[in-house]
């Protein structure tokens, strides 16, 4: 944490200028609302595929009018190649956010799944070469574990990919790492694991498990376990993964070429997860009483995930802030005047 405030500071007294992809996003959003307040320039791209303009609003409705000021939006795809070189211009670093998401979603979908986040993902390394930026940080995948069964998950061991959308995050790594081999461009990669928190779409087939959870809880539907609730996730709550994004952008050489779990080194199964957020909205005046349903597995899906986080905290200085219960505290009154 020492080093990230320390970043902060030095970018809010020298500010940058930045690209963040899937702005209008979950975890875009997040990022151009701190961006922003340590008054830095960015410029957000997005095709609101699975972004929303009301992300936008919300982040302007928290920053002030000389910080919005400094935010200029293209709304345009990745798989378009001058959309990328656009967006790249007069940029000193790239945090690349945009893909398409779910598993459930590659496996209905793969081709749509590819184009996204292979393609647009090559176009985006190409953009981002020629500009010259300082450095490219972009989103990758607890999913790259496949079907290793070590715990907890450390980078430098992956097994075999268990659905489409791992398979794509999969080959970004290996892009990475030839761009940085051929050309001389070197990126880090952020490995998330199940990140969580405000603006997070709780509507939708592909909707992540917490949001989508309490917005059932609240309205009283039934929440749909997959399995015997036993799988677990290290739940990352967001402000760990802008942590990690911001300090992957500022980081020396010799950290770079290289791709990081983010996450807290937490393990937590279903079965407690869905009792913590019910202990989280009664602490909000909202009562949950419905048990809930057990279905079958999900295809696609690991039964267990742990990140081993001791190389981000080494080299990067990552130190998560935020635990779940924390996380879970903190995001729940914006979950429910969301959903109210």
């Amino acid at each position: 944490m020492i080093r990230y405030q320390k970043i902060c500071e030095q970018l809010a007294s020298t500010p940058s200028t930045w690209l963040v992809t899937g702005v209008a996003g979950f975890i875009g959003s997040n990022l151009l609302e701190h961006l922003l307040k340590l008054n830095q320039k960015v410029i957000g791209l997005d095709n609101f595929a699975t972004g929303h303009q009301r992300n936008l609003d919300e982040v302007k409705s928290l920053v002030g009018a000389e910080q919005w000021s400094q935010f200029t939006f293209i709304e345009g795809d990745i798989c378009n190649s001058q959309d990328c070189q656009k967006a790249c211009e007069g940029v000193d670093y790239v945090l690349h956010q945009a893909a398409l998401g779910s598993v459930p979603r590659s496996i209905n979908d793969p081709v749509a799944t590819n184009a996204t986040n292979i393609s647009g993902f090559l176009n985006m390394l190409v953009a981002a070469r020629d500009a010259e930026v300082k450095s490219f940080t972009y989103a990758a995948s607890s999913s790259t574990y496949g079907d290793h069964p070590a715990l907890p998950k450390v980078e430098e061991n992956i097994g075999k990919p268990l659905s489409p959308y791992a398979v794509t995050k999969y080959v970004n790594e290996l892009y990475a790492d030839v761009f940085a081999t051929t050309y001389g461009f070197k990126a880090i990669g952020l490995r998330y694991f199940n990140v969580f928190g405000k603006r997070q779409d709780p509507n939708g087939a592909y909707a992540a498990v917490i949001p989508k959870w309490t917005a059932a809880m609240v309205s009283g539907e039934d929440v749909f376990i997959n399995g015997d609730g036993e799988t677990s996730r290290d739940f990352c709550f967001i402000e760990n993964a802008v942590q990690a994004n911001i300090l992957a952008a500022t980081a020396d050489e010799a950290a770079k070429n290289e791709v990081y779990n983010v996450a807290v080194g937490d393990r937590t199964t279903l079965n407690i997860l869905f009792n913590s957020l019910k202990g989280a909205l009664a602490e909000n005046g909202v009562v949950c009483e419905k048990p809930p349903v057990y279905r079958d597995f999900r295809p696609g899906d690991v039964r267990h995930s742990q990140a081993d986080i001791g190389k981000a905290a080494n080299k990067l200085g990552y130190a998560p802030d935020y635990r779940i219960s924390a996380g879970i505290a903190k995001a729940m009154p914006w979950y429910l005047g969301d959903l109210r």
